[in-house]
């Protein structure tokens, strides 16, 4: 086996033990990156040197023989719209295409306060927008399973990087879907948080209400080592929650027997990948002889979710994006005269055509006239959707459905028509209207060798029995340790 095969917990288990160095694990992961990437393009910037330098002090650490923090020399990936002091982070526009933060996200901090080695910044759909990591400004990244198809997004670079095994592990956003999304097209464990849980602080913000930083792992273990590390309370982050973080590990053996998993009806429609359908309810099938016992629910509203999705996060998204004209940072327009044809040029040239296309929307809900017909609808829309969530859960303790209709599909078969680009996202988005926890794990394989993932949604801060039914999953079957043809 290669070091880069290696989980976290098995390398941590090594490295404690001194029989694996820092150093190896690092060059080993730095070596697959050079001749794997060219394939799958998972790396917007990898940074050799500072990762090496990581490594040997984190060998120094363990030299120690003492207490190490909790990802000590373990290499992982973080998604480019999560800043990282002194390292380039274009959130994959040109319009960041040279920005080098001064300071660290809280989620990075945390990752170095772990002693995890930051080995690169992985490749995104510009300001997270998109479902197929086609929408980077700079080029798209690959399936690794078939390079002839989407990874997912908008975080396609970091299910790329896990699962071309480029990193231990890695850290994805997720506005509407894209830690879900890109995690079940690549056949990995991937997790968002419940909204407040993780800091957004330093993240490059899409929509602020939804946004949510996640992390991506070959199994539910690693997983919850990675959530572990980057949770909890941050003071410069208004929408964090202060509230305890439990002991994700601790609480991964206890089973699933006597948890009620919920069915939506509304979930299980016509026009789904009929191989999506049967490994999803083979899931189910699953849990219920693992001792869980499925129950039937609905959730009335989910048909409005995409429309008041795209109003909200549209919305968001024109009021973020505001920022960026040219004048304090990133990319400004040459040769440009007075400050009106600085602005327009600037946004003009620094901009994709998705990222125009959900300004000009998001400004449209939000003018007058519209606000009220359009975007306090949709946010009333929001309250019933959560509302919905939140009685099925009186029935159950975690709900499953699939992650997207579909697998992987295949590069630009979508890009000329961004309504059914959109649909990816059908299954994923309420999760983040509602702020709850959502984790997506392989269950299967679709006829062209593509992998499945089913969701499991929880009750707000079910983090924990999230990881906890997807980990006695996986000890009864095998999806999660499959690995790509690569």
């Amino acid at each position: 086996m290669a070091l880069y095969n290696l989980t976290i917990h098995e390398a941590s288990d090594l490295l404690r033990k001194r029989q694996l160095s820092a150093q190896e694990l690092t060059r080993s992961v730095l070596e697959r990156i050079r001749t794997t990437d060219a394939q799958v393009h998972s790396y917007l910037t990898v940074c050799e040197t500072e990762a090496l330098q990581q490594a040997e002090t984190a060998d120094r650490s363990l030299a120690t023989g003492g207490p190490l923090p909790l990802l000590c020399g373990i290499p992982v990936a973080v998604k480019d719209v999560i800043l990282t002091k002194g390292l380039r982070s274009t959130a994959g526009s040109q319009i960041l295409a040279h920005f080098v933060p001064p300071y660290d996200a809280t989620v990075t901090c945390r990752l170095r306060e772990a002693g995890a080695i930051i080995v690169g910044k992985v490749n995104c759909d510009e300001f997270a927008m998109g479902s197929s990591t086609e929408n980077s400004a700079f080029l798209p990244s690959r399936n690794p399973w078939d390079l002839s198809r989407v990874p997912g997004g908008s975080s396609g670079g970091s299910a790329t990087a896990v699962a071309a095994e480029q990193a231990l592990a890695a850290l994805g956003t997720d506005t509407g879907g894209s830690i879900r999304l890109p995690s079940s097209f690549c056949g990995v464990v991937g997790l968002k948080p419940t909204y407040g849980r993780v800091s957004r602080f330093g993240v490059v913000a899409y929509a602020s209400s939804l946004d949510q930083v996640g992390p991506f792992a070959k199994d539910a273990q690693d997983c919850a080592l990675m959530l572990q590390a980057i949770a909890g309370h941050d003071p410069r982050d208004s929408t964090s929650v202060n509230t305890s973080v439990p002991d994700y590990q601790a609480s991964l053996t206890q089973g699933v027997r006597g948890l009620r998993i919920g069915i939506p009806k509304e979930y299980f429609v016509e026009g789904m990948q009929p191989a999506v359908e049967v490994a999803v309810q083979q899931a189910v099938a699953e849990f219920a002889a693992l001792g869980a016992r499925p129950v039937p629910i609905s959730l009335p509203h989910t048909e409005y979710a995409i429309a008041a999705y795209y109003i909200i996060a549209t919305a968001e998204a024109s009021s973020n994006l505001a920022r960026y004209d040219g004048m304090k940072y990133g990319y400004r327009a040459p040769q440009t005269e007075g400050l009106g044809e600085t602005y327009r040029r600037t946004r003009a040239q620094g901009f994709g055509s998705e990222v125009k296309r959900r300004i000009m929307l998001g400004t449209y809900v939000l003018s007058a006239g519209y606000y009220e017909a359009y975007y306090l609808k949709a946010q009333k829309v929001r309250t019933l959707i959560r509302q919905d969530f939140l009685k099925a859960f009186e029935a159950c303790d975690v709900i499953a459905t699939p992650v997207a209709p579909t697998t992987a599909f295949r590069l630009g078969e979508k890009t000329a028509d961004p309504l059914t680009m959109y649909l990816s996202d059908i299954f994923t988005i309420a999760v983040n209207l509602a702020g709850l926890p959502g984790l997506s794990i392989p269950c299967g394989f679709d006829e062209n060798h593509l992998p499945i993932g089913a969701q499991l949604i929880g009750r707000p801060f079910g983090e924990e029995v999230l990881l906890q039914a997807a980990y006695a999953y996986e000890q009864a079957t095998p999806w999660h340790l499959r690995k790509p043809p690569l």
